[in-house]
């Protein structure tokens, strides 16, 4: 919505009310109530936790590349590929205009300039290189051309529902047993969800013993939320890792 002239309006409207609203709470004296007091300390010493936290299971989070090493060879069907393909393209919202950049491309011009200026993706950046892909990770009609091509080839005009493409094939590989070194980040990115989980354990249990505390009941009813029915077991969280990377389809 906020890509669109009055989705940006829109937004911006919203930035400007919740300031004027802020400097009338700032009038009213809002900002130095106890309540808002209270409701920083508590933001605050989170914010302190979830920094903490964060610092010590990047600290011992490490995996070492023995490690990574024995996953792959205990799991070598897991990193078998099919076969794969390398390609650029170009892409445009406007037939007319793909039309002229083929024409420019026969007559000798260069695929990744012509990228750089007219592909309105953000691989066009990159002289629109799309990188290594198997089937099934791109729309049918661009994979079915993709696939067709020979390497070094450039495709006619592909329509799909993004707009128009012309496509060059770069690299070819056949199907087979992907090495170490091309999936050595990929199974960092795998184990190290749980090897955090069990850092983020291993610190909760040392807390645990290094520290003496007891947890009143009358206390605890007081708290909002706390009463019969709480979970009085409940723990900070796991600092979490990043999501994955969405698919190219």
């Amino acid at each position: 919505m906020t890509e669109t002239a009055e989705g940006k309006k829109e937004m911006l409207e919203t930035m400007v009310i919740r300031e004027l609203i802020l400097q009338q709470a700032k009038k009213d004296g809002i900002d130095k109530s106890q309540l808002v007091a209270d409701k920083l300390e508590d933001i605050k010493k989170r914010l302190v936790v979830e920094a903490y936290l964060k610092k010590k299971v990047e600290e011992q989070s490490n995996i070492s590349d023995a490690d990574l090493q024995k996953f792959y060879d205990e799991n070598k069907d897991k990193f078998k590929s099919g076969d794969q393909i390398k390609a650029s393209h170009i892409l445009v919202k406007d037939e007319k205009l793909a039309q002229e950049i083929l024409g420019k491309l026969k007559a000798g011009g260069s695929f990744e300039e012509l990228a750089k200026k007219n592909s309105m993706d953000s691989a066009g950046a990159k002289g629109g290189d799309l990188g290594w892909f198997s089937k099934g990770s791109m729309l049918p009609e661009f994979e079915k051309a993709a696939f067709s091509l020979k390497e070094g080839e450039t495709s006619g005009i592909v329509k799909t529902k993004f707009g128009f493409h012309i496509i060059k094939l770069t690299g070819k590989r056949a199907a087979g047993q992907r090495a170490f070194a091309e999936v050595k980040d990929q199974i960092k990115a795998a184990l190290l969800p749980t090897k955090q989980q069990e850092v983020f354990q291993k610190l909760k249990d040392e807390l645990k013993k290094s520290s003496k505390y007891t947890i009143k009941e009358d206390v605890l009813k007081k708290m909002d939320g706390s009463g019969d029915g709480a979970d009085k077991d409940k723990q900070p969280e796991a600092p979490k890792s990043a999501p994955p990377a969405p698919e190219k389809k």
